[in-house]
């Protein structure tokens, strides 16, 4: 797969971290924490309990913009824009990896573990202050 295709997918799969709550229609309205949890999203599987996002803090403290996460791509473009109707995750991302407008959509749980775990990884590179990656419990939470 080329740089470029690989690029577009990555910025699909970071807008799938906000995309579990519901609806958001302003940056005023950003909650708090986010709870991305398995069992609301149908895994059959359950081996790691919900992992909390802290919404707001992202977006405001750590300044990540609305469209590295949300997203509605049309040719190739995020056309998503602050104000549009904001799309569950798993309204695209289904349990398997499927084939969409000719790109490849990775499965939810791929698309969650790659959006957060490559902006991480890509922060630690930088010397900057990041969230964890490497430890699933760091992540997640004990199930319950």
């Amino acid at each position: 797969m080329n740089k470029k295709m690989m690029s577009l997918l990555a910025v699909i799969f970071s807008c799938t971290l906000f995309l579990a709550v519901g609806m958001l229609t302003a940056a005023e309205d950003v909650p708090d924490e986010v709870e991305l949890c398995p069992e609301a999203n149908g895994f059959e599987r359950i081996l790691k309990g919900p992992v909390k996002l802290t919404h707001k803090q992202h977006a405001e403290d750590y300044k990540v913009a609305c469209t590295e996460c949300h997203h509605e791509y049309e040719d190739g473009k995020n056309v998503w824009k602050e104000g549009d109707e904001v799309k569950a995750c798993r309204d695209c991302h289904k349990m398997e990896r499927t084939e969409q407008d000719g790109a490849t959509v990775y499965k939810l749980k791929n698309a969650y573990h790659k959006n957060c775990k490559n902006c991480h990884k890509e922060l630690k590179k930088e010397g900057k202050p990041t969230g964890p990656f490497r430890k699933c419990n760091d992540c997640h939470e004990k199930k319950s």
